[in-house]
């Protein structure tokens, strides 16, 4: 079904190709999973199955690429329509119109479908994947999940055999997660379609997978998941602690690690214990804080302080509260009711340039903060705007993205590398609150552990840190404390350890494996391994 034979991919003005003599076949009606570091051109691979690599962005490809017995050399893009549908990692970017209906009909209106056949797929796709009931509404106006299902609905309503995902839970809570993969697994097992998907968050995925393909210092392997895991860079904490305690065969997920917790709890000395925070002054707080969008209350009466020197892992489904909280602090929402202080001034009252040196926001979407042409360029600006010492912002970015080239334009970025460099142009002004909301979509495990230090720096440089995310294994890797919302109210607020313990779906792998003992991360347990005689 998908065949790369010797293929390599060379851009405009590179020095290099972005891999080599990539040769693999995926066979179909199978749930595929692409694994790699952030950069390493797991787009482009993606964008090759359907011929936007490089018809659309240019480059030169050597070998062949057939897709469905189609040869990408000889076909654009408009020519696979009706064989591969295509979900972007954010999924909004993708959006071309404005309601759910007319996304959904789209694409078979530009390849002539009748309206008889847009109606009947319209109720087959819409009952499948549960979008039936949103057909009126805007697509602005979606959660998370819906916006997901959306997505993926758009991309089989012209009845494609493939289905290809970039990123496809990486903004999404468990439930929704999941959700959203029982989608994909019923198109695998019961339609016989062939996914093909890219993943960070690998734990999600990996137990659906038939093959990995691993995208790594510029070379693609391809073969089954155990022996994916025991080479791939990126691997889900159960897989880390496996290899360090050489468990054979390699377990893949927390059910096949099970049979091994006894024998790792030996190895282990006494489970870590839950130390109280410090209490230190507040940097920001709220007071029965409410805010409401027609009969939604996002914000119900929350109380909460935040603390110098502290990373604040906040928590909770889609739709939760947690992005409207942090455009409160950020003073982006206008409160209802309640008050809310920024270093003891209404963020509301600010003037802009007084706002900046106070709290920084990093957003869902990052671009949203770039508007140069250049990264050396938006480098330079931020530099200017901040009345930075030259160089200050680029030295940022380098500890995230060392090897990216600063000519390249933003939005020729990875969604990761665009979220690196908003975080340069934040971090590099040193607010004394920082906010980030979903910081690690996009992000690889080597990208994650440097943001965790400049977190952990800014944290004991006395900033006070507020990480707003569904990835429950970096909340745990760096949070002190750990706030659960839900509804738009706070469930659980305690240390990190003791939170995420007690989570639920919320709860780290390892915290999974090792209950009722409070370890968290793969890191800590290695660590801990090795302290003992």
């Amino acid at each position: 079904m998908i065949t790369f034979s010797s293929v390599s991919v060379t851009y405009d003005g590179a020095d290099a190709s972005v891999w080599s003599d990539a040769s693999f076949s995926l066979q179909p009606g199978a749930f595929h999973l692409v694994v790699g570091p952030t950069g390493s051109g797991k787009s482009t691979l993606l964008g090759l199955m359907n011929g936007h690599v490089p018809h659309f962005t240019g480059g030169t490809v050597s070998g062949s690429v057939e897709v469905g017995g189609r040869s990408v050399a000889t076909h654009r893009p408009r020519d696979f329509a009706d064989l591969v549908g295509v979900v972007r990692q954010n999924p909004r970017s993708g959006f071309v119109t404005a309601t759910v209906l007319d996304e959904l009909v789209y694409a078979m209106e530009n390849l002539g479908f009748s309206r008889d056949a847009m109606q009947g797929q319209l109720e087959v796709v819409g009952r499948r994947l549960r979008v039936d009931a949103l057909l009126e509404r805007p697509l602005a106006t979606l959660s998370g999940g819906q916006a997901q299902r959306v997505a993926i609905a758009a991309a089989l309503m012209a009845g494609p055999s493939i289905v290809v995902l970039d990123e496809p839970t990486s903004g999404l809570d468990p439930d929704a997660a999941s959700e959203v993969l029982d989608l994909l697994v019923d198109l695998v097992h019961d339609h016989h379609m062939t996914v093909v998907c890219s993943e960070h968050r690998v734990e999600r995925v990996l137990d659906l997978a038939a093959s990995v393909v691993i995208v790594e210092d510029g070379r693609v392997w391809c073969g089954a998941p155990a022996a994916a895991m025991e080479r791939s860079s990126i691997v889900p904490p159960v897989v880390e602690v496996g290899r360090a305690a050489s468990w054979t065969p390699l377990p893949l997920t927390v059910a096949e690690a099970t049979p091994f917790a006894d024998s790792l709890r030996v190895l282990l000395p006494r489970a870590p214990e839950v130390s109280p925070p410090t209490a230190q002054r507040s940097v920001a707080d709220l007071s029965r804080a409410s805010v409401h969008y027609g009969d939604l209350a996002a914000l119900d009466a929350v109380t909460l302080e935040i603390h110098a020197g502290e990373v604040l892992g906040l928590m909770g489904p889609n739709g939760a509260g947690k992005s409207t909280l942090l455009g409160v602090l950020s003073g982006l929402v206008a409160l209802g009711e309640g008050t809310c202080t920024v270093g003891g001034a209404d963020p509301l009252t600010l003037q802009p340039a007084d706002l900046v040196r106070r709290v920084g926001l990093i957003p869902q979407d990052p671009g949203l903060l770039l508007y140069a042409a250049s990264v050396g360029e938006e480098c330079r600006s931020a530099d200017v705007d901040g009345g930075l010492t030259p160089g200050t912002t680029e030295a940022w970015f380098a500890r995230f993205q060392p090897s990216v080239d600063l000519l390249r334009h933003p939005r020729d970025l990875s969604e990761g590398q665009r979220l690196c460099l908003a975080l340069a142009v934040i971090c590099a002004s040193e607010p004394p609150v920082l906010l980030l909301d979903e910081p690690t979509c996009g992000l690889d495990n080597v990208a994650k552990v440097h943001l965790a230090e400049v977190l952990a720096d800014r944290a004991a440089a006395g900033a006070g840190i507020v990480v707003a995310s569904h990835d429950v294994e970096f909340i745990a890797e760096v949070a002190s404390r750990t706030v659960l919302m839900d509804r738009g109210v706070v469930v659980a607020d305690g240390p990190a350890r003791t939170v995420l313990s007690a989570a639920g779906p919320h709860r780290p792998q390892i915290a999974q494996l090792l209950s009722p003992d409070p370890w968290l991360t793969a890191a800590e347990v290695i660590a801990a391994m090795g302290e003992r005689p």
